[in-house]
């Protein structure tokens, strides 16, 4: 699919534009011999996850992996969200979930990449979240979670998680897992915008071959000084990170407080 003039542009601004730590056009900052404020930076959500021992026992399920969350992260100002790509049994469907296990779901509990989407007792497509803001919402595809960023003008920072790795790189599910993540990008990357990436570095080094031009790069900077934890911590522990980040000017930052970040960021950039 052809890619058009202005995502290619958005791209230089999410890709070679973010590694060099500025949005792009941005101007220097004594042109005008005055300390000029830094350019606003394009914010991502993330959903957050309880640090420490155990931290699984007490997640909320905040991640923007389902429709009911991404309107949040919409309405607290994102720009873009980071969200969590699984995949179900032999690599059969690419799927929006952040744990390794059903943990946070209705019924068993079962590893993500033991049981079918909508195949069988049990199936991922058939759970419902059972605590935290989104208690409800289900689990949804790749393919159905781009479709509904795409209206709200997100940006979408996908990644592939480190559970996906036994099916990626196992020779008799490799091509189809690899299929299920890679076509839902390929089919909408020319009309929105998505980067990719994995904390695995296998993973990542696919990802490099096989989508070199949409790998987040030194985009989405980290800006939180806080450990996340449960109950939420004030997100005013932060502003001396978030302070310290902006003065580096850089193009987008990601954090765990969009609609507290966005507030805070105002007057403070241009």
């Amino acid at each position: 699919m052809r890619i058009t003039t202005a995502l290619r542009a958005a791209t230089v601004v999410l890709t070679a534009g973010a590694a060099a730590g500025v949005t792009a056009g941005a101007a220097p900052a004594a042109a005008s011999g005055a300390s000029a404020a830094p350019r606003c930076p394009l914010v991502f959500g993330h959903g957050g996850y309880p640090e420490g021992a155990n931290g699984w026992a007490k997640d909320q399920i905040r991640q923007p992996n389902n429709p009911r969350a991404l309107n949040a992260h919409k309405s607290w100002g994102a720009d873009g969200v980071e969200a969590d790509v699984q995949l179900t049994k032999e690599g059969t469907k690419a799927v929006m979930w952040h744990n390794t296990t059903t943990n946070g779901l209705t019924g068993k509990q079962q590893k993500i990449t033991g049981i079918w989407w909508a195949y069988g007792a049990g199936n991922l497509s058939g759970r419902r979240i059972v605590r935290g803001p989104y208690k409800g919402e289900r689990v949804y595809s790749l393919r159905q979670w781009l479709d509904h960023v795409r209206p709200l003008g997100l940006i979408a920072l996908l990644e592939i998680k480190p559970e996906t790795k036994a099916v990626l790189s196992n020779p008799k599910y490799a091509a189809q897992g690899w299929r299920e993540i890679s076509a839902p990008i390929r089919e909408r990357q020319g009309k929105q915008r998505i980067m990719v990436y994995s904390t695995d570095p296998w993973i990542q080094s696919e990802l490099a071959k096989r989508h070199p031009a949409l790998l987040k790069g030194s985009a989405a900077r980290w800006t939180d000084g806080v450990r996340w934890n449960e109950p939420v911590p004030s997100w005013k522990g932060n502003v001396p990170q978030w302070q310290a980040v902006l003065n580096q000017s850089p193009g987008s930052v990601m954090t765990n407080y969009p609609r507290e970040y966005r507030a805070w960021l105002r007057g403070k950039c241009r």
